[in-house]
């Protein structure tokens, strides 16, 4: 009977610590904010491309308790012309490292009512995010990594 008692005070302390863990975890990546979206790596059937989106656009993704969105539009175009504008958003959950995004709205349909999987990290003020993107009926089906630098408040 000792030896019963023993094991489940053990693995009640176990459980008690991992749940602390979680918690940890889960608290120090609060996701809030406005991020600014710095380099976009695709791999698609093993073939890498970097995107500096640093240079001729911008994309930001602002991020609440509940939803984000995501804003890009070029940099550097002519008041007359036509802006490369995108845009999307919706719901998300966050447990743990594991981001999921539900798109709720975009400009492509065939986007729409897609969830997306993602491992995220937090690294001082810069968010990485990795995961499958994949839409069928587009032939969109790659890996994306996604650096993020969070905006500071002006």
């Amino acid at each position: 009977m000792k030896l019963t008692a023993f094991t489940f005070s053990i693995a009640l302390f176990l459980t008690a610590c991992q749940t602390k863990q979680d918690k940890a975890e889960t608290a120090s990546l609060h996701l809030n904010g406005t991020w600014q979206l710095i380099t976009g790596t695709t791999i698609t059937k093993g073939v890498s491309a970097v995107t500096d989106y640093t240079k001729n656009q911008r994309m930001i993704k602002i991020v609440n308790d509940t939803h984000f969105a995501f804003l890009k539009h070029a940099l550097n175009t002519p008041k007359d012309s036509t802006n490369a504008f995108d845009a999307g958003g919706g719901r998300y959950t966050l447990k743990g490292d594991q981001y999921t995004e539900y798109l709720d709205f975009y400009s492509d349909k065939k986007w729409e009512g897609k969830s997306f999987n993602f491992t995220v990290s937090l690294k001082n003020d810069t968010l990485t995010q990795k995961g499958l993107e994949k839409v069928e009926g587009t032939g969109i089906d790659r890996i994306i990594i996604e650096k993020y630098v969070k905006v500071k408040d002006q």
